[in-house]
């Protein structure tokens, strides 16, 4: 693969269509964007092979009644990269990145089942020799990040009219509890949709039925549900190089209790940052930004974030390297 790819003011525009209504059609898209059918086929295309965007579902275990943890895992040096490469072959294993200089490992875990998050958290990483401190803490209210989020990075890119043209798929994000408190169960029927949205998220009805055993109306309206109920999101995940985002940065905060809200609400209407969210344990916020480079993430720390009411202290921890975004491995800058 090349080194990096840039993406035309062309391809953004596609980016941002996408990320408003990532199932619509190629003609619905090119009915906007004033151009044809064929041409915006052509374009998608070519962005997903170049590994610069990714339509798929992505299934929120709170939806199901479990809960999701960020883990911080101290590693012996030198063994950061094999850990971090190990955990994001794990499908309950979304996010992954190494920092420190690549001793430490930062990963998202979103298990479907308690036994199978037990088991990561407290079996199988406390016995890994090259670990030498974990620590994991629950996500307690997520403000920004997921469900639908349209990264704000590209914002303006379409007129608010051509958003209105393009509709949008599912439930716009909102702040809500991390677990549910009814959670849903899922059918054998829900599965098989949920496996093929996993793989294309913009699988035609057609497939979705076949794989699930029913009519295109019943399984366009089984989606439906499952989109609304919050139990899966359409995401579209993008290279964040291609549109110039070379400096990323996990944001450990420690923030008065009384303004946990307040600030974590006021992160999430930063355009750069891509995730948001309450924990529990020492640092109560984190959050995941994206800025062109090691400058513009201090501007932002300093100005913007260390500005804000009720901030006690913060810990800025660049990425080394991104192994795995929204369920999504990384080949060097690129999506594989």
């Amino acid at each position: 693969m090349a080194e990096s790819v840039a993406a035309s003011p062309d391809d953004v525009r596609l980016l941002r269509a996408l990320q408003v209504a990532p199932r619509a059609s190629f003609a619905s898209i090119a009915g906007v964007l004033g151009v044809t059918e064929a041409a915006v086929g052509r374009r998608y295309r070519r962005l997903r092979a170049d590994g610069v965007v990714r339509v798929a579902g992505i299934v929120d275990p709170g939806a199901l009644g479990q809960s999701k943890w960020l883990v911080r895992l101290r590693c012996r040096p030198g063994s950061g990269a094999a850990i971090a490469d190990a955990l994001a072959k794990r499908e309950d294993v979304s996010w992954v990145a190494l920092s420190a200089a690549g001793s430490e490992v930062t990963c998202a875990v979103r298990s479907r089942t308690q036994d199978e998050r037990d088991d990561l958290l407290g079996r199988q990483l406390p016995r890994t020799a090259a670990v030498l401190d974990i620590n994991a803490a629950a996500m307690l209210r997520q403000f920004i990040g997921g469900r639908g989020h349209y990264w704000a990075a590209l914002r303006g890119t379409l007129t608010p009219e051509q958003e209105a043209a393009l509709g949008s798929d599912g439930a716009p994000f909102t702040e809500a509890p991390v677990v549910a408190r009814e959670p849903v169960h899922l059918t054998p029927e829900d599965e098989q949709l949920l496996a093929v949205l996993a793989e294309d998220g913009r699988a035609s009805l057609v497939d979705l039925a076949a794989a699930a055993d029913l009519t295109p109306g019943r399984a366009s309206r089984r989606l439906q549900t499952l989109l609304e109920r919050r139990v899966v999101h359409i995401d579209v995940e993008i290279a964040a190089t291609a549109l110039g985002y070379h400096a990323r940065a996990n944001l450990w905060l420690r923030v008065h209790p009384s303004a946990i809200k307040s600030v974590g609400r006021a992160l999430a209407q930063l355009p750069e940052v891509a995730f948001a969210a309450a924990l529990s344990g020492p640092h109560n916020l984190h959050a995941v930004a994206a800025f062109r480079d090691l400058d513009e993430l201090f501007e932002f720390t300093s100005d913007q974030v260390g500005s804000l009411p009720g901030l006690q202290s913060m810990e800025v921890s660049p990425l080394l390297r991104h192994v795995k975004q929204a369920g999504t491995l990384l080949s060097g800058d690129r999506l594989a």
